[in-house]
């Protein structure tokens, strides 16, 4: 049976759905722990899996080398053995930064490390013999689980071949995450790589199509702001609760619509404050939602997809 023929389910793989969660800050700008840990056991609470000092929501780029390892820390300790817990890091210009990045989380505990696409800079198009060369330079340091990460942020998509490719030869690739709206490009890597590689879609766009496949699921930012409607998408789809499905899915998509309007990382640390979750300002030069108008539209949407309630918040 072919991949544009079968479901998550009946393909091997099993659907699940990520978090990439932030990174909570101070007022000052500092990393704030009793924040982070307070958020993290959130999460944990709705059981869904987590990424960690990951880039876009995570804000790792902003994070010195302690900080990053202070958060995979504080992360291990309130979520190894409750939810998959995985680290992201963000986009490398060289092997040895990604390189670096894994040792240290793989040290910290973590379940699997994501291995970013090469951003290579200054607009230069890296040839597939480079990525080949950055990917086997990564692989060949690091023996613990792996996800490999092909992202259209970076100003391209990894090769299916490749990824293929990289799947076969080494047994620690356990999952590709791949960020596209190009449904044949997704199509053509879940033909290509073994079922017992894990593939996330990047966002919650295509989560539905992810499912249906044949993929496991999907990544999104929004479970910061509601975990358990995020994770809920997995539920009703393994139970085969179409309606309630359809209708988790409008609401994750409704957050996405909003994040999408404005800054994604700053709408969820607004909605998240407006929740009563205090997670602090984003780094600069990020500036938080200070617009009266702004707020009360999330507030608004908040209230009529019943976030709330959802979310068992009081």
């Amino acid at each position: 049976m072919s991949a544009a023929s079968r479901s998550a389910s009946d393909a091997g793989r099993t659907p699940s759905t990520f978090v990439i969660s932030l990174t909570p800050f101070g007022d000052d700008g500092t990393l704030d722990e009793a924040r982070l840990r307070a958020h993290l056991r959130r999460l944990a609470a709705s059981g869904i899996g987590v990424y960690v000092a990951g880039s876009g929501s995570g804000e790792a780029y902003t994070l010195d080398a302690g900080e990053l390892r202070r958060v995979v820390e504080v992360s291990v300790d309130e979520l190894a053995g409750k939810v998959p817990l995985r680290a992201m890091g963000f986009e490398p210009r060289t092997a040895d930064q990604m390189i670096g990045f894994a040792r240290m989380a793989v040290a910290a505990g973590v379940d699997a490390v994501q291995v970013y696409s090469l951003e290579a800079g200054h607009d230069h198009r890296t040839s597939n013999a480079e990525l080949e060369r950055y990917y086997s330079a990564v692989l060949d340091a690091i023996d613990s689980p792996v996800v490999l990460s092909t992202h259209f942020s970076v100003g391209y998509l990894v090769p299916v071949e490749l990824l293929a490719a990289l799947g076969e030869r080494y047994e620690q690739v356990v999952g590709v995450n791949c960020t596209t709206p190009d449904l044949t490009y997704i199509l053509a890597l879940l033909d290509a790589l073994d079922e017992r590689v894990d593939v996330h879609v990047g966002g919650p766009t295509l989560a539905l199509s992810a499912f249906a496949l044949g993929a496991n699921g999907y990544l999104s930012s929004e479970g910061n702001v509601a975990p358990r409607l995020c994770q809920s998408l997995v539920t009703h789809y393994v139970a085969g609760d179409l309606e309630a499905l359809h209708d988790a899915y409008t609401r994750v998509m409704r957050l996405f619509s909003m994040a999408m309007r404005y800054d994604h990382v700053c709408v969820g640390r607004a909605e998240l404050e407006l929740l009563g979750l205090s997670v602090g300002p984003p780094r600069l030069p990020r500036l938080p939602i200070t617009d009266e108008a702004t707020l009360r539209e999330l507030a608004k949407t908040l209230d009529e997809l019943d976030i709330r309630g959802i979310e068992q918040l009081a």
